[in-house]
């Protein structure tokens, strides 16, 4: 099988909540309806702030993808031959869309099911990743996948923690992508930088964990060739994350 992520742009004078409806309400039953697994949307809304990112990570964030995507959507095919009948789903949903297959490595499980139409708790970061140029693509992998999962258990506070290694494009014009990253932390974090990069009470930790985070980041990542989008996931079909292994603690 193939994950397939889709970005997702609203019409500019439709507001995000009326986008958002549509994409909980028929889109998503549609997509089930002609057989598409483990569909998940990732949607913008009221709630989760979008000024998160420059007041946590103390750097400026630059906008790559303009406009911003309102919205994601993935789920599963047996193949992306047969993604068709799904792409003109989402295209009669939305203005326009921009499609990828992606490796899936789910390093950080989330084992709650969810109700169709009950959001997933905390918020959700989605990044948009494209590879700096002064990196090989296997330097790449080794210094994200390698050094960067264990890390980022252990600095901060994420439940949910899936990396999307982008195999190919899928639809014409899509932005280049070499990553989607998906992380879930508690709604409270979004406001409470010592929640967000576990620092337990200290500041002395929280800063330090901080600073691990960053100074191992930009080792693999250009924060100016990197979009990151806050949302509120959502799951359809009562299904959970596989759980029947060990857990990033054993890496």
């Amino acid at each position: 099988m193939e994950k397939l992520i889709y970005a997702l742009w609203k019409e500019t004078n439709r507001s995000q909540e009326d986008f958002n409806e549509r994409l909980l309400g028929d889109l998503q039953k549609n997509l089930k309806n002609s057989g598409a697994s483990r569909v998940q949307f990732n949607v913008a809304d009221s709630v989760v702030a979008s000024t998160i990112a420059a007041e946590m990570w103390g750097s400026e964030i630059r906008v790559n993808l303009k406009p911003m995507p309102s919205a994601t959507v993935s789920f599963w095919l047996n193949s992306a031959h047969i993604r068709g009948p799904y792409e003109k789903l989402l295209e009669a949903a939305c203005p326009r869309i921009a499609g990828y297959v992606a490796s899936e490595s789910t390093v950080i499980p989330y084992s709650e099911v969810m109700k169709d139409g009950e959001k997933t708790p905390g918020f959700s970061q989605m990044a948009f990743i494209r590879r700096p140029p002064r990196l090989g693509r296997e330097a790449w992998l080794q210094q994200w996948l390698g050094t960067q999962t264990k890390l980022a258990g252990e600095t901060q506070t994420i439940f949910h923690y899936c990396q999307n290694i982008v195999t190919r494009q899928l639809t014409y014009g899509a932005p280049h992508l070499d990553a989607i990253v998906e992380e879930i932390w508690p709604m409270e974090a979004m406001k409470d930088p010592d929640l967000f990069f576990k620092g337990e009470g200290s500041i002395e930790k929280q800063n330090l964990n901080r600073a691990r985070q960053l100074e191992n980041v930009v080792k693999f990542i250009d924060f100016d060739k990197c979009d990151l989008l806050y949302t509120t996931q959502y799951r359809f079909g009562q299904w959970i994350d596989f759980t029947g292994q060990p857990s990033i603690e054993g890496i």
